[in-house]
């Protein structure tokens, strides 16, 4: 039988789980490879304390130059050291796996245009253990993608789980987070949105072929959000989630990262804890939900164990004397067939940020005196903004001189809502700085 040895770049939670899978769980993996997969070596930067079954090093060539090494598996994190790394495996005719959503983010495509037939596998970079990947490239193919919309960051779901069903205040819940190791010491990433946009855009080229930046995206986090905002949501019967939403209009695509409103009658509103789940909408099949653990040792090594497997498939068929099978090329990354050097698709454009268009919700704390509210009404209707709802809440002190304003909009642009609350920040009644929430009533 055919042996496929690999080399594991990072030797984390998620680089000890792979090894420990291709070996404990070995048979099963022999029987669907139809080759036996061998972890040769791993690197690390610091190879103290490490205690492996394998050969370790901090020596990457190790694992480039060895002839015998067949796949690279990157899980070292970072963005141009792994890209940089990933170049040299292709140059040296090595597949390459990866569950480093942040390289993708930047350099997917690149990594595509240079791969030259040789197979990558990303699996593991969106959503741990959800196999969303191979859905939207091979099981919806046939489709085309009219949205996605998911729940794509465990650590920020953990948190607005534990405000909205035990009334934990944003701090509070954040540290908890911390404590469960469910959040790093610092995280940024997490609560800013930016690792939710980096999946994000992955996926948007897979279901549409477009190569967008993270910086053309709408991007913010949860950073903010208050327990009056998620009383007023449950009033309003919404539940507040972290969304990555990809949406497409015709020919025209919106892609954005944010916290939404969304009704609790719906299936993403019900996703609790650090779970992820991702709805998919094709033409036609209609709206698919795909839910599981988004992170974890364990269940990220079952989807980069899958890529190394389908490799090893490939690899093997590839060295058979079945003419139609040895002559196939790989699948393209991205799951769209390369044409004139070039691999995105054209006929889908990106909608400006500005031109967005939804309803939204606003926190304001203001002065509680005659005329205040007169004079945030003249903002809205200036920058023709109809109000839906509004709610006034006033602190338990009844001796405070301020209130809070909870209102809900009708349906305007993403420009005019910016404008009008860069417009409400200059009153001198305002308190503190608008906080705006978009609603997404799916």
């Amino acid at each position: 039988m055919k042996k496929i040895f690999i080399a594991i770049l990072g030797v984390g939670t998620v680089g000890k789980a792979v090894i420990e899978t291709l070996q404990n769980n070995q048979d099963i993996i022999t029987a669907r490879a139809g080759a036996q997969i061998i972890p040769k070596i791993a690197i690390a930067r610091n190879i103290d304390n490490k205690n492996l079954s394998i050969p370790l090093s901090t020596d990457i060539n190790e694992a480039l130059q060895d002839k015998d090494i067949e796949i690279i598996v990157e899980l070292m994190g970072g963005i141009e050291l792994p890209y940089s790394i990933a170049l040299q495996a292709l140059q040296h005719n090595k597949a390459f796996v990866t569950a480093n959503k942040a390289m993708l983010a930047y350099h997917r495509h690149d990594l595509e245009l240079k791969s030259n037939g040789i197979p990558i596998g990303f699996e593991a970079s969106v959503c741990g253990g959800i196999p969303i990947i191979r859905i939207l490239r091979d099981g919806l193919c046939a489709n085309h993608i009219l949205s996605i919309r998911g729940i794509m960051n465990g650590t920020s779901n953990y948190i607005l789980t534990q405000m909205s069903e035990k009334a934990t205040n944003f701090e509070s819940a954040l540290k908890q987070a911390q404590e469960l190791g469910y959040a790093e010491a610092n995280p940024s990433l997490d609560i800013n949105g930016s690792d939710s946009a980096h999946k994000l855009l992955i996926l948007a080229s897979l279901a549409y072929g477009i190569n967008t930046k993270i910086d053309d995206i709408i991007v913010e986090g949860i950073e903010g959000l208050t327990l009056e905002d998620i009383n007023f949501a449950k009033e309003s019967e919404y539940e507040i989630k972290l969304l990555g939403i990809a949406k497409k209009i015709q020919n025209q695509l919106e892609l954005r990262v944010h916290l939404c409103m969304i009704p609790k009658s719906c299936m993403l509103a019900k996703v609790s804890g650090v779970m992820n789940a991702i709805s998919v909408i094709g033409d036609k099949v209609g709206e698919m939900l795909y839910y599981g653990a988004g992170a974890g040792g364990n269940e990220t090594a079952s989807s980069v164990v899958s890529d190394i497997i389908e490799i090893a498939r490939n690899k093997v068929l590839s060295d058979s004397n079945i003419p139609t099978q040895s002559t196939s090329p790989n699948k393209p990354m991205l799951g769209y067939a390369m044409c004139e050097h070039h691999n995105t698709n054209q006929s889908i454009k990106l909608i400006r940020r500005e031109e967005i268009s939804c309803c939204y919700y606003i926190r304001l704390k203001v002065c509680d005196k005659l005329g205040v509210l007169s004079n945030i009404a003249h903002v809205f209707a200036t920058h023709n903004i109809s109000i839906q709802s509004l709610i006034q809440k006033n602190p338990k002190n009844l001796d405070s001189q301020y209130a809070y304003l909870l209102l809900a909009t009708h349906i305007c642009t993403e420009s005019q809502i910016q404008q009008a609350l860069n417009e409400l920040a200059t009153l001198q009644d305002i308190i503190e700085s608008p906080f705006m929430i978009r609603i997404d009533n799916l």
